[in-house]
Order: C-alpha cells, then sequence, then structure tokens
C-alpha cells in the first residue's frame, strides 16, 4: 500500500521533478494601473463562476436515484473545495506559468510565490489574485463536470485520487496550450473565449475514458433510471445559467463592451438551444419535456461558451438552436453505442463543446472584437482548421492521459463501488447517510430510461 501512495505521489507531482529549477522565474508583470471597474465586474464574475460548481451539483444530483442524490451532489461541492486548494499550491502556475516547451507552465507561482495585487500580462486592469483565483473557479468545475458520466458507481476516494491528478497532469497542460502561452496559443489562430475546449471537450474526453474503464451501471439498459427530482434539476440549471453570465462575460477581463456582447450571446444561445431541443424532441418523442428544455438550455451555454465574445447575437441563435438539436440526437443514440454516460456528459459537453468550438470558426467576426479572427463566413477559412486541430489535440491527450491514470487507479486502489454499495447507493455505501427519510423509490438516471 505504501508503494502504491508513493507511486500517486510521483505521477501527481511530476511537473515539480520536471521543472524543478523554474522555482525563482515568475512571468514578467506589466505596468498599468488597476481599474475599479474592471475589479468589481470581476470579483462579481468570479462569485458567479463560483455559484456554477454547486449549482451542477443540484443538476446532477436530481438526475440520479434517490439514493444517490447526496453523494452525487457533493462530487461537485468536494470539487471546489479540492481544486481550490490545489489551484493555490500548483495548479495555477503549472497553467500560466513561465512557458516549457510549449506544453506547462513553471514552478515560478508555486504557492503563489510573486501573485500579489498587481496586474499580469494575462489582465492588466485587475489584481493578479484576482486573475488567479477567477481562473480557479474554471479549474474547479470542470473535474466536476466528469463526475456526471460515472454517477452512482466510483468510489468516493479514488475519484479524490483521480481529480487530483487529473488536474495536475491533464487539466493544467491543456490550460497552459490555449490560455497560458502554450503551443496552441504560439501555432495557431485558434479562439477559445471561455472554455469550450478548456472546459468542455476537456471534461467530455476524460468522462468517455471513465466510462469505457468503469463500464455500466449495474441494471443500466434492463431497469427503469429516470430521474427522482426533476425540480432540483430545474433550478441547478437555472443556477448554471445564472453563473454563466461570469463565466463568458467574465472572460473579458474588463467591464466595457465585450462583457457586454458576451452577456447577450451566452443569453441568446442558450434561450435558443433550449427551443431547438424542445422542438426536435417534441417531434421526435411527441411530447416536450421540462428535463430536455433544461438540458437544451445547458447545451446552449455550452456551445456558446468558446464563441461568446467574437460572434454576433444572431449568430448565437443560429449556434445555440444547433446546438439544442444536435445535443438532444447525441444523447438519444446513445444507447447505441453500449455506453453508460450516467447524466450526459459526452451528449452535452462533448457535442456541444466541439459545435462550439468549431462554430466559432465559422461566425467569428473581428468586426466585433478587433483581438480575434474572422471565421469562415467572413472569408477565412483556415480559422476553421485551426479550430479543428485543437479539437483532435484536446481529444487525443485527454483521452489517452485519463485512460491510463483510471486504469493504474484501477489496479492499485480500485475504481468502482462493490455490486452491494452499488445497491445500497452511494449516501449510505459511501456517506453513512440518506437525503430522504421518507419514501422508498430508488428510480433515476439520465434524459431517457433505457439507453
Amino acid at each position: 500500500m505504501l508503494k502504491s501512495i508513493n507511486f500517486l505521489i510521483v505521477l501527481m507531482m511530476f511537473p515539480v521533478f520536471a521543472f524543478a529549477d523554474d522555482v525563482a522565474a515568475v512571468a514578467p508583470v506589466v505596468v498599468s494601473v488597476i481599474n475599479q471597474g474592471d475589479t468589481a465586474w470581476m470579483l462579481i464574475s468570479t462569485a458567479l463562476v463560483m455559484l456554477m460548481t454547486p449549482g451542477l451539483g443540484l443538476f446532477y444530483g436530481g438526475m440520479v436515484r434517490n439514493k444517490n442524490v447526496l453523494g452525487t451532489i457533493l462530487h461537485s461541492f468536494i470539487m471546489l473545495c479540492l481544486v481550490s486548494v490545489i489551484w493555490v499550491l500548483w495548479g495555477y502556475t503549472l497553467s500560466f506559468g513561465t512557458d516549457h516547451f510549449g506544453f506547462i507552465g513553471g514552478l515560478g507561482w508555486f504557492g503563489l510565490n510573486g501573485v500579489g495585487f498587481e496586474p499580469s500580462t494575462y489582465a492588466p486592469t485587475i489584481p493578479h489574485l484576482l486573475f488567479m483565483m477567477y481562473q480557479g473557479m474554471f479549474a474547479a468545475i470542470t473535474p466536476a463536470l466528469i463526475t456526471g458520466a460515472f454517477a452512482e458507481r466510483m468510489k468516493f476516494s479514488t475519484m479524490l485520487i483521480f481529480s487530483t491528478i487529473w488536474i495536475t497532469v491533464v487539466y493544467a497542460p491543456i490550460c497552459h496550450w490555449v490560455w497560458g502561452g502554450g503551443w496552441i496559443s504560439q501555432h495557431l489562430s485558434t479562439l477559445d473565449f471561455a472554455g469550450g475546449t478548456v472546459v468542455h471537450i476537456n471534461s467530455a474526453m476524460a468522462a468517455l475514458a471513465a466510462i469505457i474503464v468503469m463500464g455500466k451501471r449495474h441494471g443500466f439498459g434492463k431497469e427503469p433510471m429516470m430521474p427522482h427530482n426533476l425540480p432540483m434539476t430545474i433550478l441547478g440549471a437555472a443556477l448554471l445559467w445564472f453563473g454563466w453570465f461570469g463565466f463568458n462575460s467574465g472572460s473579458a477581463l474588463s467591464s466595457g463592451g465585450l462583457a457586454a456582447l458576451a452577456f447577450v450571446t451566452t443569453n441568446t444561445a442558450s434561450a435558443a438551444a433550449a427551443l431547438g431541443w424542445m422542438v426536435v424532441e417534441w417531434s421526435h418523442r411527441g411530447k416536450p419535456t421540462a428535463l430536455g428544455a433544461v438540458s437544451g438550455a445547458v447545451a446552449g451555454l455550452v456551445a456558446i461558451t468558446p464563441a461568446a465574445g467574437f460572434v454576433s447575437p444572431m449568430s448565437a441563435i443560429i449556434i445555440g438552436f444547433a446546438a439544442g438539436g444536435l445535443c438532444y440526437t447525441a444523447v438519444s443514440l446513445k444507447s447505441k453505442t453500449g455506453l453508460d454516460d450516467s447524466l450526459d456528459v459526452i451528449g452535452v459537453h462533448g457535442v456541444g463543446g466541439t459545435w462550439g468550438a468549431i462554430a466559432t470558426g465559422l461566425f467569428a467576426t473581428k468586426l466585433l472584437n478587433s483581438a480575434g479572427h474572422d471565421g469562415f463566413f467572413y472569408g477565412n477559412p483556415h480559422l476553421v482548421i485551426d479550430q479543428l486541430i485543437a479539437i483532435l489535440a484536446t481529444y487525443c491527450y485527454v483521452f489517452i492521459v485519463s485512460f491510463i491514470i483510471l486504469k493504474v487507479l484501477d489496479g492499485i486502489m480500485g475504481l468502482r463501488i462493490t455490486e452491494e454499495e452499488e445497491y445500497t447507493g452511494l449516501d449510505l455505501a459511501m456517506h453513512g447517510e440518506n437525503a430522504y427519510e421518507l419514501g422508498t423509490s430508488s428510480h433515476g438516471g439520465s434524459h431517457f430510461s433505457k439507453r
């Protein structure tokens, strides 16, 4: 057991050993003046993004069986706690520190050494500490999204170890590639305003690896697994939508016109996607559902994330409406794959994030954001190619590394709870508590009962 623990520590801390000579290095600081309006907006945006992670817990919690609701909500809540500490210690510096080989940041800001009240090269009008914290909220929600794929069957202890390693060796490199000065930002014209690649595609590919390694829930496809509390899921979706204004508009890193554009496109795309999902579902199944509407809204939020600060409100309608239809179709076809994606992480975040990244390459225009690039419909088809390269690179790296981490952990400590524990439920088996004292129903699951 001691050898296993040592192995995990070494794997988790590989960037420390790899770049130990970089501890004293700190990225250059620009000479600028802190803007109080920008700072106030970014403080609010950071709090909004923070709210999204417990909101996600409610969104997921309502879709599982009642014997797993507390454990599922706790997955999201504990990610906020765990990643907040990791981000301060080494997550931020690996993501945004001095570039090493285009792959990873250095350790100059380990433990927030040198990160203070001054502005940084990334956000020249707000304190560096605030930019760090804002990015930390993105890091926190990403592994929380993954938990929806293996809901109702993963050991809590293994999930904590997996998430710690994953943030270190998967999230931090991808974030550095796109936002921290890594190879994608150096060599491609790729646009990702608020995390279509970094957050949504990233989490979806890790989710796919987890589903393949862990296998299906017992009884999947043979017994009903309907949502146990849809009002909880709707409340969670509303909190996600509310927090997403900070997620996307805050990515402007200022309180000006760009934040206003992202605010409008975010709301518009989400509304259009809810309508798009509803229309396709109504046509396909004969009835529109509440779960479908809120799932569509989330799909639209996912899809507009990479494009929010680069496209017009009219383009946002197209992006959102298409996202609703595409994500509904992906979720509907899931049963044909045989994969037990418990809460449709791949169908919503994988498909929605991929479509959003491609749509950014189609609809982006420098008329709205001079810091971006024109897309296909504005005379620049090359942007679509760069978007696809970034998407495929993320697919490959995230899936392969996540798969390896999961296989190693499965061999060392096991990934799944026992069949008896799964029958009992996460709440009692893992945490010794019940969400509800009344009622005995154990139904729960995803958007469709048998897939």
